[in-house]
């Protein structure tokens, strides 16, 4: 997400311990970085115009993600219930 520049959608995440939803954010390097999402539930990801949700989708394809289509964007998983059926966000 971070090399789409411009394009780069805002993202809030759900913590897995407690439940804690983060405000709306669009810095993706410094808190993506290596380990920074060790305890995601899910991310959120908001995209405003359909030239920003066609890059978006294009990226979550290509890194192949559990996740699902939402009406304002996307949510990415990071945990899942055991036994718990996940999808894969795909064109």
């Amino acid at each position: 997400m971070y090399e789409l520049a411009a394009l780069a959608p805002h993202w809030r995440t759900r913590d897995v311990e407690n439940g804690h939803v983060s405000d709306w954010d669009r810095e993706w390097f410094h808190h993506f970085r290596n380990g920074g999402y060790k305890f995601i539930h899910w991310v959120e990801i908001a995209v405003d115009t359909d030239q920003q949700r066609a890059a978006v989708l294009a990226e979550l394809v290509r890194i192949h993600v559990p996740g699902e289509q939402t009406e304002s964007g996307y949510r990415v998983f990071g945990y899942v219930k055991t036994g718990e059926a996940v999808n894969y966000i795909v064109r």
